[in-house]
């Protein structure tokens, strides 16, 4: 029998009068080549060029599923917005069934119709009865808003979907954002001291870039010709906190990735070589400083886990 699958709406192309309808085409554009960049698929080996940090991101996932269970919870429902091609959704929820529960609902939205038209893809191979799934074209803010209050028991915003959110709109997306979960809230955003990225590719794939910080915009012509230009706002870790603790109780706020990216081998340049001494070194530097000031806003990623407060 296979999974619950809501379908919802057929995926249709963004309004170019709506807000956030420049990301959506960007991601639009990017298509599959997003999700094998970026995503990988749902296994979790965490192999590809930002393993260290799914790895880290996959553990505070992991750990927030198993305090639920623990509970002696046997249903949940957990919502993934900013979802993509939906493979953290999907992998949450196959961890979820293996954990032991038997009541799993997972909804996830994204501005952009091509991923969301992955992610149903994805979702179809999801085979189990006791797992539901949905994915809506859909903005973050009315989506929370029509979620409401303790909507969901895990609440997912991953990489890079904060930094699309226009920076007048960022407090309403971050109380709406923790008052929707009645457990964990799990988010992560790009840091202001971060190594550059476009977010929808890989930066072999750029001939020129160059982020308005004034105007939170990022220009970006590809090396196939293409011009892309979109919203993005770069955040400090003294920004997330204030932005999220009048609303949640924050457990942790955390650099991911401080090192890694910036040792990691250039294809072009560096020969193909594997030395497990310099990872080991790196992990335990990764650890040492994730929590130290002055490394959190350089390392690629903020990572926040807030928790219901009342």
């Amino acid at each position: 029998m296979a999974a619950r699958l809501a379908l919802n709406k057929p995926v249709a192309d963004p309004d170019p009068l709506q807000p956030g309808a420049e990301i959506a085409l960007a991601y639009d554009a990017a298509g599959i080549a997003y999700r094998d960049y970026a995503d990988g698929d749902t296994a979790q080996d965490f192999s590809g060029r930002y393993g260290f940090a799914d790895r880290e991101l996959w553990q505070r996932i992991d750990k927030a599923l198993i305090e639920l269970r623990a509970q002696g919870r046997h249903a949940i429902r957990i919502l993934d917005l900013g979802c993509g091609p939906g493979t953290w959704l999907l992998r949450t929820v196959i961890r979820a069934r293996a954990l032991g529960f038997t009541a799993i609902e997972g909804h996830g939205i994204d501005l952009s119709p091509a991923m969301i038209a992955l992610a149903r893809q994805a979702a179809a191979d999801v085979t189990d009865p006791r797992i539901g799934l949905s994915f809506a074209v859909g903005d973050i803010l009315a989506t929370l808003e029509q979620e409401g209050r303790h909507a969901c028991d895990l609440a997912l915003c991953l990489y890079g979907v904060l930094n699309h959110v226009a920076t007048a709109t960022l407090p309403a997306v971050a109380r709406a954002l923790a008052n929707v979960s009645d457990g964990a809230l799990i988010a992560t955003v790009r840091s202001t001291g971060s190594l550059p990225s476009i977010f929808i590719s890989g930066m072999e794939k750029v001939r020129r870039f160059h982020q308005d910080h004034a105007h939170d915009r990022l220009e970006i012509d590809l090396v196939d010709g293409r011009h892309l230009e979109f919203g993005l706002h770069l955040f400090s870790a003294r920004e997330v906190r204030a932005l999220f603790t009048p609303h949640c109780a924050i457990r942790e706020i955390a650099g991911i990735d401080v090192f890694h990216s910036r040792f990691r081998p250039e294809s072009d340049w560096n020969p193909a070589t594997e030395d497990p001494a310099l990872d080991a070194s790196l992990a335990r530097l990764e650890h040492f400083c994730a929590g130290d000031p002055t490394f959190i806003d350089r390392a690629a990623h903020i990572l926040l886990v807030g928790e219901a407060s009342g």
